[in-house]
């Protein structure tokens, strides 16, 4: 994150019902004596109430990747996404450029390095960023673009001093699990070899399904803080939306209501376009970082949660 303005130096369906047996002679036993003439109505699992309500929610949450505009835009799915994680950095990188004095100013006068330090790494951070963010869109050297891209955002924590903030570090460690997610994206899932026949052991596969477990759990790492602020059904909803994102269960159904979520609260609360300038730049960061979690969440929805999730578990078994 580079310097945001001066002066701020820091920072109905309803549950399966009893089903009732009339009066039939000598059918059923109670208390184990036949022949009573009674039948006791089988008894409801609660347990098996809430996963049969939780099954119909999936279904109609998930049914919305149905819809026909959404069959449409399918192909481009995944280059919107890769945009949409790779937005903050383009913001950044162009903050930093039309900001130059600005952010030469705060780490050289306020932060107080070397000016020809100050100088090298404005310009080298914001060049790596824009390049890095257009091969990862590009598909183009995505290992080396998702290294660079996260190495910049350690780098300007370190170099800004915003670290000691815990909103910082769990943003920011959750849009570095947005570019695992895109970069787990770019793999080749099939790997051939002798005869053009597959090999039996795919690492690229399993690597792949490595990432996209870590890329999951650190997006979690952002729904922490975000989650208890607001009301208690977003809580609710949030909460169990998240397990199962984490868990890879219901991935789909917990990815789409994650980014639904997040999307509404993102254009509510961090509706920069509306705030004066210095409010605008936090504003505007933290919405494009959100913006960043979302398109991970839309790659997530679009490709799975690999092999390293529940969902993946009980397609084998």
């Amino acid at each position: 994150m580079s310097f945001r303005g001066a002066g701020n130096a820091g920072f109905n369906d309803s549950p399966m019902e009893s089903q009732s047996f009339g009066s039939f002679p000598n059918l059923g036993m109670v208390n184990g004596n036949a022949g009573s003439g009674k039948m006791r109505a089988p008894q409801s699992n609660p347990l098996n109430q809430f996963k049969a309500n939780f099954d119909t929610f999936a279904e109609k949450v998930e049914s919305l990747t149905d819809t026909a505009l959404v069959r449409k835009l399918q192909p481009y799915i995944p280059g919107i996404a890769r945009f949409f994680i790779v937005a903050t950095f383009y913001e950044d990188s162009l903050r930093i450029l039309t900001q130059w004095t600005d952010q030469v100013f705060y780490l050289h006068e306020w932060k107080r390095y070397p000016y020809f330090f100050v100088i090298l790494f404005l310009f080298v951070v914001s060049i790596v960023m824009f390049v890095g963010a257009t091969l990862l869109i590009l598909r183009k050297q995505t290992n080396y673009a998702t290294g660079a891209l996260c190495g910049c955002i350690v780098l300007q924590g370190l170099v800004y001093g915003l670290f000691g903030g815990s909103a910082f570090v769990l943003r920011n460690f959750s849009v570095i699990g947005g570019l695992l997610i895109a970069f787990s994206d770019s793999i080749v899932q099939n790997k051939t070899t002798f005869g053009m026949l597959p090999e039996l052991h795919d690492k690229n596969k399993q690597f792949r399904g490595y990432l996209l477990f870590a890329g999951r759990i650190l997006i979690v790492l952002m729904f922490i803080g975000f989650t208890f602020s607001k009301s208690w059904f977003t809580v609710i909803l949030t909460l169990i939306c998240t397990v199962g994102f984490a868990l890879g269960y219901k991935t789909k159904m917990a990815s789409i209501s994650l980014g639904l979520i997040l999307a509404f609260y993102n254009i509510t609360l961090n509706n920069y376009w509306f705030h004066s300038q210095t409010r605008r730049d936090f504003l505007k960061y933290e919405f494009y970082q959100n913006l960043s979690i979302i398109g991970a969440l839309m790659l997530i929805t679009n490709t799975g949660a690999g092999d390293l999730s529940i969902d993946s578990k009980k397609k084998v078994y």
